[in-house]
């Protein structure tokens, strides 16, 4: 019986504040998620900022919030004087409030004619190398919008520091965000979704510009991957091999490298070959010189792949080769490598050409280039101080990409797709050919065969 009556004293407190709370609270209307709604587009919907829509619901306010369908959503009054219909003072005064006045009561400016409204949302610090490197990517930026402003495209450029640590959304919701045609960034995985959202909502095309885990750009129409997943890679190196190399005899060196993560490049490549009836040979680094001799085939062009991309490992396997050479002169010996490779070239650029070495990659840093000698002068007369010693360069890629997709929003507004078709642009550094996903955005699908030839030239080869 006790029991039963403790039941009921609590049944009853909670209709009580149940009642006191219907009495206090007004929402404007309670609404159910649907399937492809975002927070964004409920708040404009309904006339509303961000934040007051969280205010409304405090669970959005928690990092990582999610929409799911069938979700409730209180939508409150408007702060600014809405009355019992849900109006505003003003908008009532106005008549009906248009796409472009919500627009502007999230905190956007006025739009320029003809100028390009491009947004960073990158950690823009000196607090560790992740925002030096966007600070340099910014710049790169900045200069490209330079170069731009001479052929007569103009643009306004609005930059957010956005570190790690940050809840994305409190930028999303400042002035200017919303207005952008273009947003370069974010930099990490977790602030892409809220980001991603966010551009779907206004029409903005976001390209995200570096490494990220997840599958938005299978999801989200106006997203631009430029990063490639090692996985897309692989395949496209495997393309690349067996597109160039026709009548040849493939050789795997096992270097005994335990920690390479090379293994599904080579696996992958062998099963291609397998089925393509190519024979090959596999060898070890560390076998006794006539006994690797016999991986090779004097009658044919011999292409040796190694099993890791680390630097020891390719000394050894490049030390190995000058001594078969030495006492089996003759041999037509290829390399094919990997893109950490160029990181090594300086130091191995003689035995590079000697060897005929192709290294897959979606970027070519050229430092004798005079594109490349060019930007680097500028910047040091910009900045004070010299890029930073990065493969690839940093501010060049800011600059290839602002180039890029700049001048792609410029002509083509919102039917920009990043279709080489679409834009005459010569990369200094960073190619860039975006195919469409099946339901979603675009990923950037281009490779290069980066070519150190026998008479001692090196080519970038695109696949």
């Amino acid at each position: 019986m006790g029991q039963k009556l403790r039941y009921l004293m609590v049944f009853l407190g909670l209709m009580l504040s149940l009642g006191i709370f219907a009495q206090t609270t007004k929402w404007r209307d309670i609404y159910t998620v649907k399937k492809k709604d975002t927070v964004f587009g409920i708040a404009n919907k309904y006339g509303l900022t961000l934040p007051e829509l969280m205010d409304a619901n405090p669970a959005m306010k928690k990092e990582g919030y999610m929409l799911k369908k069938g979700d409730t959503i209180f939508i409150p009054f408007e702060k600014n004087g809405a009355n019992a219909n849900g109006t505003s003072a003003a908008s009532s005064a106005s008549g009906k409030l248009g796409a472009s006045q919500n627009v502007a009561k999230s905190g956007s400016v006025q739009k320029k004619a003809n100028t390009v409204q491009v947004g960073v949302m990158l950690p823009l610090h000196d607090v560790d190398g992740d925002g030096r490197r966007m600070v340099e990517y910014y710049r790169g930026i900045l200069m490209a919008c330079e170069k731009l402003k001479q052929q007569g495209i103009s643009t306004d450029i609005h930059a957010w520091n956005v570190p790690i640590d940050a809840d994305i959304r409190t930028t999303l919701v400042k002035e200017g965000a919303n207005s952008c045609d273009l947003i370069f960034g974010p930099l990490y995985t977790k602030q892409v979704a809220p980001l991603a959202d966010f551009c779907k909502t206004y029409g903005i095309k976001m390209v995200i510009p570096f490494s990220i885990n997840g599958d938005q750009v299978d999801k989200t129409k106006d997203v631009f991957q430029v990063y490639q997943a090692p996985e897309t890679l692989n395949d496209a190196s495997i393309k690349a091999f067996l597109s160039r190399f026709k009548n040849v005899h493939p050789i795997f060196v096992d270097c005994n490298d335990t920690t390479s993560r090379k293994g599904n490049f080579t696996f992958g490549l062998r099963k291609e070959l397998e089925k393509r009836k190519i024979a090959y040979s596999i060898t070890n680094v560390n076998s006794s010189l006539d006994y690797f001799a016999k991986a090779f085939v004097p009658s044919k062009q011999n292409v040796v792949v190694l099993n890791t991309g680390r630097s020891p490992q390719l000394t050894q396997v490049l030390n190995k080769l000058d001594e078969f050479c030495a006492k089996y002169p003759g041999a037509d010996i290829s390399l094919f490598g990997y893109t950490e490779w160029l990181m090594y070239a300086k130091y191995n650029l003689d035995r590079f050409y000697k060897y005929d070495v192709y290294i897959p990659s979606t970027f070519y840093y050229n430092a004798n280039s005079a594109k490349v000698i060019d930007l680097e002068r500028r910047y040091n007369t910009w900045f004070h101080q010299p890029m930073q010693i990065a493969m690839p360069r940093f501010a060049i890629t800011g600059y290839d990409h602002a180039m890029f997709f700049i001048q792609g929003v410029n002509k083509y507004g919102k039917d920009f797709t990043g279709a080489k078709t679409q834009v005459n642009y010569q990369p200094v550094q960073t190619p860039l050919h975006f195919v469409k996903t099946a339901k979603g955005g675009y990923r950037n699908q281009i490779l290069q065969l980066i070519h150190y030839t026998f008479n001692r030239q090196i080519e970038a080869v695109t696949y």
